[in-house]
């Protein structure tokens, strides 16, 4: 069967079964949907009878959390690739008996098909719940007419048996506390699962409004790889999109978080925040500061955290973005761009990152992969040789006091001149880097003619010097700023100071993520980094072969 992008899956099996259910009927559905997959449920729906069937109404029970946080964690597990998005439209007391059907939900994302988990009690039916599917889909959803219709598990059963199960299990269900106004939070980098369960549970809970803070710029300064974070507009963009789907009918408000409290602690019509085992303390913090407001205090209603069954060694064990944005090291972020300019061969990758980075460590990992190894630096030495006609510029601009005895460059002396002086380092760039320029493309072609297949030009300057025309690809090798403190400290013997003037000399971490397709990050142990520069070399001998074979 084809696959489509988006699917409905219409969940028919009694609540409480669900939990054993679950996996195997998202396994199936993942092997015909390969987008965003909306999960409805409809316990009891009676798609066999022939006629119509009514829709159904689920009460707001606490049940009802528990398979919420079921439905996420298997997902996660059995299909990750998946947008995987559960509708709360029909949580409610039983509507007004005239139109049992409200007019058709619009989705985001328009199905291409709908899936369901009932059971025939023959397999003659198959037919006629399939087209009774269809109508009901049609009712429920704004989609086009005719959608294909699939039974993941059509074995039989006896249903008498599973309608009384449904009564008894319908006899414990406690009811589910619900509030007018909630409030959450959090930096909702790359929607997750572990996300999707906290806003499904805050819009279960919330009768007419949720108010979702998302941390801002000064929220982020201590996540991990936080160069990695989506834009604010994005995440606010997919949060809406999201609730927008899931409970179209709640009033959505969602406001930047520049403190750990936002407008939790000021807005008087909020009733509950919702919270996971790590936020508890922050939530009890805001109502500390809520009394002290001259406000009630929120009820705290707390969430389990997701597992992760596919985390690694330096990932939490909780579903976490901070996780999701360390799988990215190493993978192709951005498509290279047009380089017809460029002979095919070798692949040039051009290496850069801030002082103390790690650059130079990975360039020599790539090396022993087979990749030729280009040193910026070093050939900025060759450049400022005697007899070059960089040493004989740089002298006529800078006078005869920068040389040493033997005629060679004081390179600490040139340094103390343009230290500090914009104007006087541009004169130096602008004769030395076109002289290295000329060196690289001089490497690049010896390769060439010994037919190699992979270039690697480490250049801390890559981006600066405008030298991007040279290379394929532009690889970045970031780490926080503080721990490239601590390393330029350690390796050169400098002052905290100089090692942060130093940093602040050159292109920010996030300016340089801005111009990358691979970014890589030595801040774990080196096994870490080296599984990740195999990854970017395997990828790469991919993307190489590719177009190879597409010319």
């Amino acid at each position: 069967m084809s696959m489509f992008s988006t699917g409905i899956l219409v969940l028919t099996s009694p609540l409480h079964t669900l939990p054993l259910r679950i996996a195997p009927v998202l396994s199936s559905a993942a092997q015909l949907v390969e987008r965003t997959l909306y999960v409805h449920l409809h316990p009891g729906l009676n798609l066999g009878s022939g006629s119509q069937p009514r829709p159904v109404f689920i009460p707001p029970v606490v049940d009802l959390s528990a398979i919420i946080n079921r439905l996420y964690s298997n997902a996660a597990d059995v299909c990750g690739h998946l947008d995987v998005r559960v509708l709360l439209t029909n949580v409610r007391g039983q509507p007004a008996a005239c139109n049992p059907f409200p007019t058709p939900q619009p989705l985001s994302h328009s199905p291409e098909v709908v899936l369901t988990d009932f059971a025939l009690q023959d397999l003659h039916q198959s037919h006629q719940v399939t087209q009774c599917l269809e109508r009901y889909t049609g009712h429920c959803y704004a989609c086009r007419p005719g959608l294909p219709s699939v039974l993941l598990h059509p074995q039989p059963v006896k249903l008498q048996e599973e309608k009384e199960d449904t009564m008894n299990a319908q006899e414990e269900e406690a009811p589910l506390e619900t509030y007018s106004d909630v409030v959450v939070g959090g930096t909702f980098d790359r929607l997750h699962g572990a996300h999707k369960t906290l806003l499904n549970i805050s819009c279960l809970l919330a009768d007419k409004r949720v108010v979702i803070g998302v941390c801002d710029e000064a929220m982020l300064k201590k996540k991990v790889l936080k160069e990695l974070i989506e834009p604010y507009s994005v995440r606010v963009q997919r949060l809406q999109e999201f609730l927008q789907d899931t409970k179209p009918s709640l009033q959505v408000e969602i406001v930047a978080l520049g403190d750990p409290f936002g407008v939790s602690v000021v807005d008087p019509l909020l009733q509950c925040i919702v919270v996971s085992e790590e936020t508890k303390k922050g939530g009890e913090a805001v109502n500390k500061k809520r009394l002290e407001n001259g406000l009630p205090a929120l009820v705290l209603h707390e969430i389990q955290l997701l597992k992760d069954a596919h985390h690694n060694e330096i990932e939490e064990e909780k579903i976490s973005s901070s996780s999701l944005r360390s799988r990215l090291l190493g993978t192709l972020l951005t498509p290279p761009k047009e380089t017809s300019h460029l002979p095919r061969l070798p692949y040039v990758i051009g290496l850069t990152g801030g002082s103390g980075s790690g650059k130079s460590s990975i360039a020599k990992q790539l090396e022993a992969l087979g990749a030729v190894g280009i040193d910026c630096d070093k050939l900025g030495h060759e450049v400022y040789q005697p007899g070059t006609a960089a040493h004989h510029r740089v002298l006529e601009e800078f006078g005869s006091e920068i040389l040493n005895e033997d005629k060679s460059i004081d390179r600490r002396a040139l340094g103390r001149k343009v230290f500090g002086n914009q104007e006087r380092l541009k004169a130096l760039t602008g004769i030395v880097w076109p002289e290295i320029a000329l060196l690289v493309k001089e490497r690049i072609s010896q390769a060439r003619e010994e037919g190699k297949r992979v270039c690697v030009v480490d250049a801390a300057v890559l981006l600066e010097a405008g030298w991007t025309d040279m290379v394929h690809e532009v690889w970045v090798t970031i780490i926080p700023e503080e721990e490239a403190v601590l390393r330029i400290t350690e390796r050169d013997g400098v002052t905290t100071e100089d090692a942060v003037r130093r940093l602040q000399s050159q292109w920010p971490n996030s300016k340089q993520v801005e111009h990358a397709n691979v970014i890589l990050s030595t801040l774990w142990e080196p096994a870490v980094t080296q599984k990740q520069v195999l990854r970017a070399w395997n990828l790469l001998q991919r993307r190489i072969q590719q177009k190879s074979e597409g010319l």
